[in-house]
């Protein structure tokens, strides 16, 4: 159980609200749903979780549902709301041990499948990046229409890879296939988070409209000058 689940279950004995109680009977069966369908609802949970306990509890413990209304993990992304952060203006570093590589190269030196959307075709340019003792890469980028589209591909179902500061737009759910995503419609500043979890601010760089999903155990950001619509016909492309 992670952090955050567990946090959810914590805060949800704290439920005493008679208007109207089914919906925090709900919550709370949600959490009390076998693994598999947990996963697909947890991240929704803590949203409305976080504005139940906001109507519902004293003061005192209100500052624990603006914390957790504030940190949102999905798909190996952590949004972090700070109020009034100003959006970087400067170009950020490669993230680390970034290069260039073959997509077949690419696809022997991560440790899970590289899919094509079919919608873009093969990219223009492949690079790899963040690799570890053994020579495996972390993510697998992905770069169209000269680098303004691009696609992250990484294993970041346990551990935030990139970390999302609003200072820009919020986020919104949305649906890419039988699974859940999130669409982040505006400018916002993007900073890697690497193996040990820390933010490495260096890289931080202002991002362009996105969505994030997960796919068959790998995570994907999908990020370019793309309404939500053709974001959303891209991501269910996938091959």
């Amino acid at each position: 159980m992670d952090d955050l689940e567990k946090e959810l279950r914590d805060l949800s004995g704290w439920l005493e609200t008679p208007d109207p109680p089914e919906v925090a009977a709900r919550v709370r069966a949600r959490l009390a749903a076998p693994a598999a369908r947990r996963r697909r609802w947890r991240y929704c949970l803590a949203a409305a979780l976080a504005a139940l306990l906001a109507m519902a509890l004293p003061p005192g413990r209100a500052a624990v549902a603006d914390a957790v209304a504030e940190l949102l993990r999905f798909a190996g992304v952590a949004v972090a709301t700070s109020p009034g952060r100003a959006l970087p203006t400067t170009t950020s570093v490669p993230l680390p041990s970034q290069r260039p590589a073959a997509l077949t190269e690419a696809q022997d030196k991560v440790r899970f499948p590289i899919r094509l959307p079919a919608k873009l075709g093969p990219p223009e340019q492949v690079l790899v990046a963040d690799r570890d003792d053994t020579g495996r890469y972390r993510v697998a980028t992905l770069l169209y229409r000269g680098g303004t589209l691009r696609i992250d591909a990484f294993d970041g179902r346990l551990d935030p890879v990139f970390q999302k500061q609003a200072g820009g737009p919020g986020v919104d759910w949305v649906q890419v296939g039988d699974g859940s995503a999130v669409w982040v419609g505006g400018p916002h500043e993007l900073v890697y988070v690497d193996r040990n979890g820390t933010p490495r601010v260096e890289t931080a760089r202002l991002a362009a409209s996105t969505l994030i999903w997960e796919t068959d155990g790998v995570s994907y950001r999908l990020e370019g000058d793309l309404t939500k619509l053709a974001a959303i016909e891209i991501a269910t492309s996938l091959g």
